[in-house]
This record gives structure tokens, C-alpha cells and sequence, in this order.
């Protein structure tokens, strides 16, 4: 069942090494808003995107599988009929602990088969939003 209450949400949300999938050079659109709002409350990002070099002035990798670095979290900014692909990817890692579908994007097999590997799924819900909400101080 996909985490959906504020308690599961802050436990995810305080996993500090995130994987974007699909994360966009372009400034204009949420799969870079949200990963640079992440950025700056101090989440180490590793960008997925094969067209681009870098992303935030960090290197960005062509697949999940290519990075090197540990990830806690598996951000998702792909179509949901990519998720089954992008979950797949996930488990052949051992230190994935969450995938988080961004709003507009849910698949409920994914979901089921990366719970069943014991990996915790948020679907359909803004990490910056529920970051703002959850997490983040009044004064920041």
C-alpha cells in the first residue's frame, strides 16, 4: 500500500540521497524546480537524464543502473508507463529504500512489486510540496 500518511511521508522524506529520474535542465519545469528545491534543504541529488551532462552542476547519468553514488530515494518525472522500467532498475540495487512518483504519475503493479522487494512507494505527490508542508520551518 503506498505510503500516504504525514508520519510514512516525513520518515521518506528524511532520507537525505535522491535519484531524479527524468530531471530536466530546464528551469521552467518541475523536474527542475523540485529537485533545486531539494538542493538547497540539503539533499544530495544524482540526476538521471541521458541528454544532459550535468544538471545543478552535477553530473547526470543516462540510467538508474549507471549511478555510482548510494541512493535512498528514486524521484520519478516519467510517464507512468515507464515506471514498471524505472522500478525494475530500483531493485537490482540494495540501498533504495523509496520510489516517489511526482504528481500525475502512478502505476499500481510497479508499486506492488517494489513493496513486495520491501521498498516503500509514494505515488501521485509532490516531494517540494509535501517537503514544505511536513518538514520544512516557517522561517526557512
Amino acid at each position: 500500500m503506498p505510503i500516504e500518511d504525514p508520519d510514512g511521508l516525513r520518515r521518506i522524506l528524511g532520507y537525505n540521497r535522491v535519484a531524479v529520474v527524468g530531471a530536466s535542465t530546464s528551469y521552467e519545469k518541475a523536474a527542475h524546480i523540485v529537485p533545486a528545491y531539494l538542493k538547497r534543504h540539503g539533499y544530495e541529488l544524482r540526476p538521471v537524464n541521458p541528454t544532459a551532462a550535468e544538471i545543478f552542476g552535477i553530473q547526470a547519468y543516462d540510467s538508474l543502473t549507471d549511478v555510482r553514488e548510494p541512493i535512498d530515494i528514486v524521484e520519478v518525472f516519467r510517464p507512468s508507463d515507464e515506471v514498471p522500467g524505472i522500478v525494475e532498475a530500483a531493485l537490482t540495487r540494495d540501498d533504495v529504500k523509496a520510489i516517489w512518483m511526482q504528481p500525475g504519475i502512478r502505476n499500481d503493479d510497479a508499486a506492488r512489486k517494489a513493496e513486495a522487494n520491501g521498498v516503500e512507494v509514494v505515488q501521485d505527490r509532490c516531494m517540494k510540496v509535501e517537503h514544505g508542508q511536513l518538514i520544512r520551518h516557517p522561517m526557512d
